[in-house]
């Protein structure tokens, strides 16, 4: 298989360019738009659509952390070649294990925060005088949206007490991480998720963050059985650890959110190991370490 996604920091038009490769290479991968940003950029999503239930797939909510994108694009990529061509991924024959079951990819959440990441004040726009101060000039490490509102801390799960912790730890207004703004669900990259969930019949759904090698499966005892021993399985195929989220890293979350509304297993998977932003050649390294639980993720 010629590869079209590649080891390079894709920023929003790159990014574009390789999906729309890969849509044109692969008739079965249907790609839509489910909201756009702050600075109204696409927020894209691709679907595998096989029936009336699906997996969702979530990268790039936090800007450091834009090689999730390429990692779950990379994932996308040999699992679409692998469904077409009825071949086996990990050594599973993913179309047959799908049976009846679609999955829908969301590769960049916040493609704003992906942009300030990547190329500084000009992924600013207009609002580059604002972050510059914000950040006091370090963009690399820039997490939030276009706003100054980390997507991760904005949904409506344990929102308030999450709020009263950002304001303890000196968090009382936008900022380049961990603000979850003035009221849940307040920015448009996470109503954008909040109504695909609504629209489509959601099974279970990764979100992929950096760093740690660890993976988050509960939230506030909402979760089930079923999700641990999922959560099980996934640490198992990747080597990686089952941790619990502590302070500030507690509620607030899409993981969160999903669990305690629709009762459903959801996770949070850091991958990888070092300082955000990881460098883009950590890329295939770690994705050939998770392609296994990635895989299986899809059709448990």
């Amino acid at each position: 298989m010629n590869k079209i996604v590649k080891s390079v920091d894709y920023d929003y038009i790159a990014m574009k360019k390789a999906i729309d490769a890969m849509c044109c290479r692969n008739s079965v991968l249907q790609q839509f738009t489910i909201g756009k940003s702050c600075a109204g950029r696409d927020i894209t999503a691709l679907k595998i659509d096989s029936g009336t239930e699906y997996v969702l797939f979530t990268a790039a909510f936090h800007g450091s952390e834009h090689i999730t994108s390429n990692i779950l694009l990379l994932f996308l990529e040999e699992f679409i070649y692998a469904y077409t061509h009825n071949r086996s991924l990990a050594g599973i024959n993913v179309r047959k294990a799908l049976g009846n079951r679609g999955i829908i990819f969301v590769p960049r959440v916040n493609p704003d925060g992906c942009e300030i990441s990547i190329h500084g004040a000009l992924g600013c726009g207009k609002e580059a005088g604002n972050i510059y101060k914000m950040c006091k000039g370090d963009f690399t490490h820039w997490n939030a949206n276009l706003r100054g509102v980390d997507i991760n801390h904005n949904f409506d799960a344990g929102w308030q007490e999450l709020h009263n912790l950002e304001r303890k730890s000196g968090i009382l207004g936008p900022a380049p991480t961990r603000f979850g703004g003035e009221k849940p669900h307040s920015e448009p990259e996470t109503v954008a998720l909040v109504n695909l969930c609504k629209e489509y019949n959601i099974h279970h759904a990764l979100a992929l963050h950096s760093q740690g090698e660890v993976i988050y499966w509960n939230y506030n005892g909402y979760e089930t059985e079923t999700a641990k021993r999922m959560a099980e399985i996934m640490a198992a195929t990747s080597g990686y650890a089952l941790d619990v989220p502590i302070k500030l890293a507690t509620g607030g979350g899409f993981k969160d959110w999903f669990i305690a509304h629709y009762l459903r297993p959801a996770f949070t998977v850091e991958v990888g190991s070092g300082r955000n932003p990881l460098p883009i050649t950590d890329a295939v390294k770690i994705y050939g370490d998770i392609r296994e639980m990635l895989t299986i993720s899809a059709i448990m």
